[in-house]
């Protein structure tokens, strides 16, 4: 079992009054860990923490903050087992992913160590004689990070990695659902030899995760917010940004959809749906949720996909043959069995046959025939399953496509590229991929959706612009004329 407390001010505290929650193991029912429950007191801590340690970070040259973040990547990627094993304790993937966590998190830091001289701006030519104007950009102050338990490395690393290289602060609100794997992430930050403040974690009882998130986007000392995690609470968090007129970046949920055109390469298209809808459960805001193929070569398709899913086994992490995990819990499987069950009873179809579920375990599954009438079509299903959709040509396969409240991913597959990139910029999403799965990522890619999937772009330069303040400045190098 791993203990954890609140990181801030560069020191590890105890919650107000010992207050701490359990979170349970996914696959064995034992207690994964006991992290420390912050009060409202203690988020007022931690942002001020943050704010104290603003003025010195901000005005620490380029080269010194790249220094730290290059030793933060350097240190994360010498801890990959500490990070696995509470991964697989807490969220209940297998250790391969949470190892990829690692690699792809470390990178993320040598990206935005890269990005610390490029934190710019531009000469813009003024009317007024003798003006020297400027386009500044500056860092911004706290920024608070919101990050969730699917990629917990990753997407932990990130809600921090550009804001530190823009020269803020940041407090990162820990997931209730991997409170260990995400204070190690701040542990990361202290060993590499951070100053105290500009990195503070805080973990919470779940029952106490509205009023600290509240607490936190309200306090005045918090510039700039960003938050992973489902569309419903991502609504909650832009909302009470707004109220607080503080901008928000929201990369939400998906309902990403794999389109095969007639003249696809089907071996191809099968790989790539097989990871993007069952890779990590399914459980990536990226994974394929919907494959919308062409009636002319449906049939061999789904063959192949089945027969493809027939040999990925799903198991506890660790147990033979088993290339997939559990799901998060039980809870989030049993939700997924609803939606397929729902299809079913309204005419869907299991070519790979009933859906087979054992707690948090669940087989990967395709559920061939799926209309608008099943709420498959339209919810994200965040688990092991994929729909499939069948067409009868590419207008169609676009029209079903943004048939979506989501917008976040997507991929096209065509031997002809010309073809797939014009399908490519019909499609409404954040990102496509031709002839490549939904689930890609790398560290200087602008990546974020559009629609209910949020806005706003993580990744390389894009972030630059969400994580610092655009100044305007000028220089009067002359006499200059009042009309009074």
């Amino acid at each position: 079992m791993f203990e954890t407390g609140l990181l801030i001010g560069g020191q590890q505290h105890a919650a107000t009054g010992q207050a701490c929650f359990e979170r349970i193991n996914p696959n064995s029912g034992e207690v994964a860990s006991r992290a420390a429950a912050a009060s409202l007191q203690d988020a007022d801590a931690a942002v001020a923490a943050a704010q104290q340690a603003f003025p010195a970070w901000s005005a620490t040259l380029p080269g010194e903050r790249r220094r730290l973040l290059l030793k933060a990547a350097e240190v994360m990627e010498s801890r990959p087992q500490d990070f696995i094993a509470r991964g697989v304790a807490e969220a209940g993937g297998v250790p391969g992913w949470y190892g990829f966590n690692v690699m792809l998190a470390a990178n993320m830091l040598r990206e935005a160590a890269a990005m610390t001289t490029q934190i710019g701006g531009e000469l813009i030519p003024s009317d007024v004689p003798g003006s020297v104007a400027m386009g500044v950009r500056q860092a911004c102050g706290v920024v608070l990070g919101i990050a969730p338990w699917n990629a917990p490395v990753i997407l932990g690393t990130r809600a921090l990695a550009m804001p530190l290289a823009c020269g803020n602060t940041v407090v990162l609100k820990a997931s209730e659902l991997c409170p260990a794997l995400h204070s190690l992430i701040g542990t990361v930050f202290e060993e590499a030899g951070f100053p105290a403040g500009v990195v503070n974690v805080i973990s919470n009882a779940p029952a106490d995760a509205p009023a600290i998130v509240e607490r936190l986007i309200a306090n005045p000392a918090v510039r700039r917010v960003n938050f992973t995690g489902s569309t419903r609470v991502g609504r909650i968090v832009g909302e009470l940004a707004a109220r607080h007129l503080k901008p928000a970046l929201l990369e939400l949920g998906g309902k990403n959809p794999l389109l095969v055109l007639d003249d696809a390469d089907l071996d191809a298209a099968v790989e790539a749906a097989a990871f993007g809808a069952f890779f990590n459960q399914g459980q990536i805001c990226m994974s394929t949720e919907r494959i919308i193929v062409d009636a002319k070569v449906a049939d061999l398709f789904v063959e192949k996909l089945v027969h493809k899913a027939s040999q990925l086994s799903a198991g506890k992490p660790g147990a033979p043959g088993a290339v997939l995990g559990g799901m998060v819990d039980p809870l989030a499987a049993s939700r997924v069995a609803e939606l397929v069950a729902d299809a079913v009873a309204k005419g869907a179809r299991l070519p790979g046959g009933p859906l087979r579920l054992d707690g948090n375990i669940m087989q990967p599954a395709v559920v061939d025939g799926v209309t608008p009438a099943m709420a498959l079509y339209r919810e994200e299903s965040f688990g092991p399953v994929v729909a499939v959709l069948r067409v009868n040509n590419e207008d169609e396969a676009v029209q079903l496509a943004n048939d979506s409240e989501y917008g976040l991913s997507a991929a096209v597959f065509s031997r002809d590229i010309a073809r797939a990139l014009a399908v490519a910029r019909r499609i409404e999403s954040g990102i496509c991929h031709i002839n490549g799965p939904t689930v890609h990522d790398e560290a200087q890619m602008p990546f974020g959706g559009v629609k209910a999937s949020g806005y706003g772009r993580f990744g390389g330069k894009a972030a630059i612009t969400e994580f610092t303040e655009l100044r305007w400045i000028t220089i009067q190098t002359g006499p200059r004329h009042y009309p009074i």
